[in-house]
């Protein structure tokens, strides 16, 4: 499969790492926890309910293990998990920690026009843990 990732989601996100056939991306708004899960999947298959039977009990395995890293790691009360795509239709899915005092409470961080970029120091830091508790490759 030749797999490209969408020109918007490399452009708004750092790379953790890859596992299980999907990249895991950091959303670039330090405002917001914010991790993207990109399975590398077929052109034309964009919603969850389109993967076979073993690939989205795989995907959905892994939102469970991202959203416990995300919970945990940023220590949030709640967390948002989506699978969109209305903008980019290349299949992703957000995964989103949630505080009574971020900046959109309680609406969607989508609506918020608050943007705060991560440091590099940040950055590493973030990765290096993700790819120690996910068990990401490089």
């Amino acid at each position: 499969m030749n797999f490209t990732l969408h020109p918007r989601l490399e452009a708004g996100t750092h790379r953790l790492g890859f596992t299980k056939g999907c990249h895991i991306l950091l959303k670039n708004n330090a405002a917001f926890p914010w991790i993207i899960i990109v399975p590398e999947v077929e052109k034309g298959i964009e919603d969850l309910h389109q993967l076979t039977p073993e690939r989205y009990a795989e995907v959905a395995f892994l939102i469970r293990s991202v959203s416990h890293f995300v919970s945990d790691h940023f220590q949030t009360e709640k967390l948002n998990v989506a699978c969109i795509g209305n903008v980019v239709r290349q299949m992703h899915l957000h995964i989103v920690g949630r505080s009574e005092s971020d900046p959109a409470w309680p609406g969607t961080v989508w609506a918020c026009d608050v943007k705060k970029s991560y440091s590099e120091e940040k950055i590493a830091a973030i990765k290096s843990t993700a790819q120690t508790e996910l068990q990401l490759e490089g």
